[in-house]
């Protein structure tokens, strides 16, 4: 497609998906939840023939060497893609949040005000490598009545365009129009910038992938982003604290996978209980490859501990977003050192206090700046599925409109209703 055509190809997208959304915003609750029980349902059903396109998908990423990382999050496992038809059917059983109206007061006018919850509209979703996101943007635009256009990778170009082909036939079974799902068909990156820049048709873009990506997103849209640029997040172990506790969350925190945005990347341990923990943590990681970058006093701690990777830490490793088994290491005087390090070299993600004192956990929880605070659980749960929002669309970093896992709600907005009987006003 040349320039001229990517424009006009992306604007029809945005004029087809404009008229959907007005058809799913009044669509019923149970015809939106048809078509997610029957999207569940193909995805088992042709969990074989989606491998096959995805693996055209694995072969080109590692034939144009992308780091083995970045293929595992291309990779679409029956594991995958069950958790993806769990979350179709987690949506379809949650209450619908359309048109409910909360907060009504009578007004000594005699008017009656409230507010009733809508759908956005329609949503451009720019997303990186994870074709399961097809499917969460998908799904959670239908049980929100909103249409979407989805901009996938274009290493996973293959995987999409089978994953789109099952949305849009879950549609049509459900009788909503196809429409209301389109997976932008071209890897040409014009329509990217096309797509960012439709106010008449798109309502919010939402870019999910690397921070290059997102700040070119955030710089060139000429519509809201709901965003997060980078999941720089923390697992503070504070004195006092259960130790066992300690060493299995923060290993959690940090081994269970290493690419998502909600793995630890910093922990702090407070000095009281550095000297007990740090060594059983240490083992743990070094049996594991994990290279740990210390401060002097950690590193002093963990000199003891047979096969560790050590490092010195240096001023930009408080920043790092590794994605790798790499964590950088702090011993801190206690929790106000804590949260004082969160908030300065966080990037307001996701952030763990390990704890037996109930005083710390809850100035940990007001303290610190970021859109998930946790008190004694892995920083990996900091997700839409976990959460129960059914699946996510992302993670806002941003405070407004939507802060933390973005799942129904955050696909809505809220409208005045006036209810009144003749009153005028004086």
């Amino acid at each position: 497609m040349n320039a001229l055509t990517v424009a006009e190809y992306t604007h029809s997208l945005g004029l087809q998906a404009k008229t959907a959304s007005a058809l799913m915003a009044k669509a019923p609750a149970a015809i939106k939840n048809k078509a997610l029980l029957a999207l569940a349902r193909l995805l088992r059903e042709q969990t074989e023939a989606l491998q096959v396109d995805n693996a055209r998908d694995l072969e080109r990423a590692r034939a144009a060497g992308l780091a083995e990382p970045m293929v595992d999050r291309l990779k679409l496992s029956p594991k995958v893609l069950e958790t993806c038809a769990q979350g179709c059917e987690q949506l379809a059983a949650m209450a619908d949040v359309i048109g409910e109206i909360i907060g009504m007061k009578q007004q000594p006018s005699g008017i009656r005000v409230g507010q009733m919850r809508v759908p956005i509209g329609v949503f451009g979703m720019i997303y990186e490598s994870r074709p399961n996101v097809t499917i969460e943007a998908a799904s959670l635009s239908i049980k929100s009545g909103n249409a979407c256009i989805l901009r996938g990778g274009s290493e996973a170009i293959d995987s999409n365009r089978a994953l789109a082909k099952l949305v849009q036939q879950a549609l049509t079974e459900a009788g909503l129009p196809q429409d209301a799902v389109q997976l932008v068909q071209t890897t040409d990156r014009e329509a990217v910038g096309q797509l960012i820049a439709m106010p008449q048709f798109v309502d919010v873009i939402i870019p999910r992938g690397g921070k290059g990506l997102i700040e070119r997103i955030s710089r060139e849209a000429k519509v809201p982003v709901i965003k997060h640029l980078d999941g720089n997040c923390h697992t503070y172990v504070d004195d006092p604290c259960d130790i066992a506790m300690a060493v299995k969350v923060a290993d959690n925190a940090k081994t269970n996978k290493y690419s998502p945005c909600n793995a630890s990347e910093g922990l702090l341990v407070a000095r009281g209980v550095a000297a007990e923990f740090l060594p059983q943590i240490g083992a743990v990681y070094a049996a594991k490859g994990v290279e740990m970058r210390g401060c002097p006093e950690s590193l002093a701690i963990l000199q003891s501990v047979a096969g560790a990777q050590l490092v010195p830490a240096t001023e930009q490793d408080w920043s790092e977003e590794y994605l790798a088994p790499i964590i950088s290491v702090k011993v801190v005087a206690g929790v106000d050192e804590a949260i004082a390090h969160i908030n300065r070299y966080g990037s307001h993600h996701t952030d763990a206090i390990l704890t037996r004192d109930h005083m710390h956990a809850q100035q940990f929880l007001r303290e610190v700046d970021s859109a998930s605070v946790m008190v004694n659980a892995s920083t990996r749960f900091a997700d839409g599925f976990e959460y129960g929002l059914g699946a996510e669309i992302g993670i806002s970093t941003d405070k407004f409109h939507a802060r933390g896992p973005v799942g129904i709600e955050g696909l809505t907005s809220l409208k005045y209703v006036v209810l009144g009987e003749g009153e005028v006003r004086g």
